[in-house]
């Protein structure tokens, strides 16, 4: 779903904050410097993902326990400071960001930014399960500065700054297409940030290939445990043992993944006149009733609606 780009003038720390709640899961703001406040609230919702651009004074930002207790959309938050600097606490670590810089944080955990002046920040918002790395190995980069002058970070950031200029695009037909672009960069960031800051044992490595396995065969029927264990010289007991510890299984796995494929492609422009089964198929769902069933569960409505919602 496209929706329309919204411009709010804040003309006070009071307006600014009722206007955050609006766009944002609930969160406490203060300011020491409430009367001289003032700030503007840009944001645009594109197929579940939130692209907020911020701009205000001196203010504190918490999301305390008790508004994580009762998150029930696990959700990430990246930030890119393009004016001024904040401060980012999450999980006993600090990050202090200036322009160029990337952050993440996640909303069911709490957490607190501090913005000690003037500042211009965009922040996307987007589900935890839009992305394919898990949010466990994800969650070792919250309040972790990225730079945005090196590595992937030097292509993250720039799109991320042209996509805070040129808002309006997201509204348009190409938002869509956009969102996806962002997420895809986003995630081939944060798995280039884990392979370089983290050294992972022999399971963690092997989870990483199996999942990569996975992705590149969502499509096939023949794709079981069984078949995935046997590619990788390993026991199905041993298998299921791996995504155990990550708090899921692999059929669960399989089937997030090729939910998320379809998801994608009942909302793509050049896919409109794809009959519903065929994207199933494509993805390996071979029964139709089965796949509207899953589809409802994971998304709340079948995949027709979906698409029509959207």
């Amino acid at each position: 779903m496209t929706g329309r780009l919204t411009t709010h003038v804040t003309p006070s720390f009071e307006a600014y904050r009722a206007v955050v709640a609006g766009v944002f899961l609930p969160l406490d703001l203060s300011s020491s410097a409430p009367e001289s406040f003032r700030g503007v609230v840009r944001a645009v919702t594109v197929d579940d993902v939130h692209v907020s651009d911020l701009h205000g004074g001196r203010h504190v930002v918490e999301r305390t326990p008790r508004h994580a207790a009762h998150d029930d959309l696990a959700s990430f938050k990246l930030s890119l400071m393009v004016a001024g600097t904040s401060l980012l606490v999450q999980d006993g670590r600090e990050a202090l960001l200036r322009p160029g810089d990337l952050a993440v944080y996640d909303t069911r955990r709490p957490y607190t930014l501090e913005f000690d002046q003037e500042f211009r920040s965009l922040v996307v918002m987007f589900p935890q399960s839009r992305i394919e790395l898990p949010a466990g190995m994800v969650r070792q980069l919250t309040a972790v500065r990225l730079g945005g002058d090196t590595g992937v970070g030097a292509i993250v950031a720039p799109f991320l700054g042209h996509l805070c200029d040129h808002m309006e695009q997201l509204e348009r037909a190409p938002g869509t297409q956009l969102s996806h672009s962002a997420l895809d960069l986003v995630s081939t960031m944060f798995a280039t940030e884990l392979g370089h800051s983290l050294r992972r044992d022999p399971h963690e490595e092997l989870l990483e290939h199996i999942r990569a396995y996975i992705e590149e065969r969502l499509g096939s029927t023949d794709l079981t445990p069984a078949s995935i264990a046997a590619a990788h010289f390993i026991s199905t007991r041993h298998l299921h043992a791996l995504f155990h510890d990550t708090g899921t299984t692999v059929a669960a796995w399989i089937r997030q993944r090729r939910l998320e494929r379809c998801r994608r492609d009942l909302i793509t422009p050049r896919l409109a006149d794809a009959p519903v089964s065929v994207l199933a198929a494509r993805w390996g769902f071979v029964d139709a009733a089965h796949f509207s069933r899953a589809f409802k569960a994971e998304f709340g409505m079948p995949p027709r609606e979906y698409r029509a919602a959207h």
